[in-house]
């Protein structure tokens, strides 16, 4: 099973932020145009939170707030599940499973290295049993 490090080395450690005191609307523009759908709220290098989708979906346009009014830290997530570098898949997906969470960042020597969302873990489960189904053929077909 693989760990997060091996995730990060394989899919890129680029991570998408933004300032607490940012409008909304900011944040759900950059998450638009980088196709994702959360960012890490950072105060300098520190972890904060994270803004999501449905935080949005939830917390402004169910209770009629403007989105170009309300800032990120007052919709963010916070305190944040984080994993490390060493974590396994499965630990990661148990963890999201268990806070219907679908983003993990990765915290290495105290500082942000990395996000992993759901889709991440669940591509990294398929392709690691389509290489033991391959294993198999090949043994039974010998």
């Amino acid at each position: 099973m693989q760990t997060v490090r091996q995730l990060l080395d394989a899919k890129g450690r680029r991570v998408v932020s933004i300032a607490p005191e940012a409008p909304v609307l900011e944040a759900i523009q950059l998450m638009a145009d980088e196709g994702i759908g959360a960012v890490l709220v950072m105060r300098g290098d520190e972890l904060a939170g994270i803004c999501s989708e449905r935080d949005y979906a939830r917390k402004v346009i169910l209770r009629g707030r403007s989105s170009a009014e309300t800032e990120v830290w007052e919709i963010m997530s916070s305190p944040v599940f984080t994993v490390g570098p060493d974590e396994r898949v499965r630990g990661c997906m148990r963890l999201m499973t268990e806070h219907r969470i679908r983003h993990l960042p990765v915290i290495e020597d105290g500082a942000v290295s990395g996000m992993l969302s759901i889709g991440d873990l669940v591509k990294a489960v398929i392709e690691e049993q389509q290489q033991e189904i391959d294993q198999l053929r090949q043994y039974v077909v010998g």
